[in-house]
């Protein structure tokens, strides 16, 4: 029985140091260099597909693979690694993702209740002294114990006898695997990250004239996640992607890049399930901690057309007012059909939209920014630019009637008077839109309405140069 016992643990430990001498002599590590092809997908809301494809020297049987220079930011659960040469196989057993990188913090946490050295060196001689400390604690701060004496601080510098193997230099995600096929092996490892992020920006000039923009897009591409994307080649979904919500890790700050290249080639676009896919016509380097900028399209002369619109308040047909409401806000819009008639005609991501208009001397002047969703090809963007300056409003409740009956629907007659000043030397005309909630019925009017949904009466009102036109209307409104 002993002895059945004694060549059980001889046979089990020669196995396992022969498993050990196999597994370190099959220990592979591959650096950035052994890339042959990286592309990378990039969605909205901080999510990134990378595919990267490398040539890596592997013995068959099992191995320990270690990829260098993954995203800091992986989700190893959607790591996937596969052959591409053909009569080959890989099968992956383990893997574990090092994202603990070597600092000096993490180098003298990984040393808690081990010795180092301590190097002092004489302020007035430069002599330097050498002593032996235990590192007691390394959470704010360091505490060590030199001799029989405790100290807070680092009293000099330390020296480590070595890095701790947990500690990495670079992101490196680790495989073990049971690989059978050439020696030179072409291995692509994809998987999905965070920290990298892409928007769209938009720079539209108007005419003078007002009725066309010149209109270039821009590609805002921010790196945050821990590695470098050299010689990529790019793709971008736009569209709204279901994902499990997560934690989002803030996003860092856009800035502007170089100029865009007149006729540069432009990225591609396909539909990609209900989303739509672009493609960069070149590849094109994203370093860690790096914001930049491509070309996403260029169209000139594209048809515009700027209104300014005064939109009254919901709840005035209730209740009778006594205030005069003066100087009322006249907002600015502007709008363009994303047609290919009108020069335009793709999809457009969600992004923010600058304008800018010449001044009499030729410089370009800001003059308002909107939001934009993604706008399908055929559909109509409009912009909010901000407030008219010369164009304002007064408006006024000149009547009300309750004429509700006992324990019936409520009933309201109210009159209005809006009279628009127009400061410019130039005629104006003015989109007054009222919103009016419940079963409502114009009774009389100074300006033909047009009942633009079922809850709003909007009237187009010309204002000469320098003076003033007043809309008068009554309504009654049923709730």
């Amino acid at each position: 029985m002993r002895l059945s016992a004694l060549l059980l643990f001889s046979l089990g430990s020669a196995s396992l140091c022969n498993l050990t001498l196999a597994q370190a002599a099959a220990a592979v590590v591959s650096p950035i260099s052994d890339q042959t092809s990286l592309a990378v997908t990039i969605y909205n809301e901080d999510l990134a597909l990378v595919k990267d494809n490398r040539q890596i020297k592997l013995m068959n049987g099992l191995s320990t693979l270690s990829f260098r220079d993954v995203s800091g930011q992986i989700k190893p659960e959607t790591a996937l690694l596969r052959s591409l040469l053909p009569n080959s196989s890989l099968q992956v057993l383990e893997q574990n993702f090092d994202f603990d990188l070597l600092t000096p913090q993490k180098l003298l946490e990984k040393h808690v209740g081990q010795q180092v050295t301590v190097i002092h060196s004489n302020p007035v001689t430069g002599t330097e002294t050498q002593e032996v400390a235990t590192v007691l604690s390394a959470q704010e701060g360091v505490v060590l114990k030199i001799g029989q004496r405790i100290e807070t601080g680092i009293p000099g510098r330390i020296v480590y006898a070595d890095v701790p193997d947990q500690l990495k230099d670079r992101p490196t995600l680790t495989t073990q695997i049971q690989y059978k096929g050439a020696e030179q092996a072409s291995l692509e490892l994809s998987y999905l990250t965070g920290g990298l992020q892409w928007k769209a920006d938009y720079v539209a000039e108007l005419s003078n004239k007002e009725d066309a923009i010149d209109l270039s897009g821009w590609v805002t591409l921010t790196n945050t996640s821990g590695t470098a994307y050299p010689n990529a080649k790019l793709q971008l979904v736009a569209g709204d992607v279901n994902r499990v919500r997560e934690t989002i890790r803030p996003k860092a700050m856009m800035m502007r890049a170089e100029a865009m290249v007149e006729d540069a080639v432009m990225p591609t676009e396909q539909g990609l399930l209900e989303y739509h896919l672009y493609t960069l016509p070149r590849t094109t380097s994203i370093n860690d901690q790096q914001t930049k900028q491509v070309a996403l399209l260029s169209a000139q002369h594209i048809p515009a057309r700027k209104s300014l619109v005064l939109i009254g308040a919901d709840n005035d047909y209730q209740a009778q007012s006594r205030v005069q409401e003066k100087n009322q806000k006249v907002q600015v819009f502007v709008e363009f059909d994303n047609k290919e008639s009108s020069k335009l005609g793709l999809p457009l991501p969600r992004g923010t939209m600058r304008v800018y208009q010449k001044d009499q001397d030729g410089a370009a002047q800001f003059v308002g920014e909107d939001q934009i969703d993604h706008t399908p090809k055929n559909d109509t963007i409009r912009l909010k630019l901000g407030n008219a300056f010369d164009v304002t409003a007064d408006r006024q409740q000149t009547d009300f009637k309750n004429l509700t009956k006992a324990n019936q629907t409520p009933v309201y007659e109210s009159a209005y008077a809006i009279t628009l000043h127009n400061a410019k030397k130039e005629a104006v005309t003015v989109n007054v839109q009222e919103p009016l909630n419940g079963d409502w019925k114009m009774l009389s009017e100074s300006h033909p309405h047009q009942k633009t949904t079922a809850h709003q009466a909007s009237w187009q009102l010309r204002v000469p140069a320098e003076g003033t036109a007043t809309l008068k209307y009554r309504v009654q409104v049923k709730y």
